[in-house]
């Protein structure tokens, strides 16, 4: 433990990596609608919600979550790649995973799972890249 090191900067970027990402990946160009459609919300209803509230949270989440690799990559010997790698490891193999069960018992569609799951898996392989190389 006494090697473990946190870049705290590198950490607030990752946070609002998740939001960068997720603009991307939810919007119209990419997977939103379709999201929308599987998801089953309403233009509507997704104009009522309320911004700062759903920002500020998903911002706060992603900062704990963003922290939490950065424990596991806290290593001195941690390089890019072994980033990358740890981050798609938790990404896909807890985090996507536990969406894919949660999903199957809320009778989800496999588009839904795919779409929330590559999301989640895609956002843990960049901070994990964002990790490794920012040491």
């Amino acid at each position: 433990m006494e090697n473990l090191f946190i870049n705290h900067l590198a950490v607030f970027v990752c946070a609002i990596a998740n939001l960068a990402l997720g603009a991307l990946w939810y919007s119209p160009a990419l997977f939103g609608k379709a999201w929308q459609k599987e998801a089953g919300l309403t233009d509507e209803q997704l104009a009522k919600q309320n911004p700062a509230k759903t920002y500020g949270l998903a911002f706060l989440f992603s900062w704990v979550m963003s922290y939490n690799l950065a424990f596991f990559l806290g290593d001195s010997a941690t390089t890019p790649a072994w980033g990358a790698t740890a981050g798609f490891l938790a990404g896909f193999g807890w985090a996507a995973l536990t969406i894919a069960i949660i999903a199957l018992f809320e009778q989800r569609s496999w588009r839904y799972i795919f779409i929330n799951g590559g999301f989640i898996t895609v956002y843990f392989t960049l901070i994990g890249f964002i990790l490794g190389i920012w040491r």
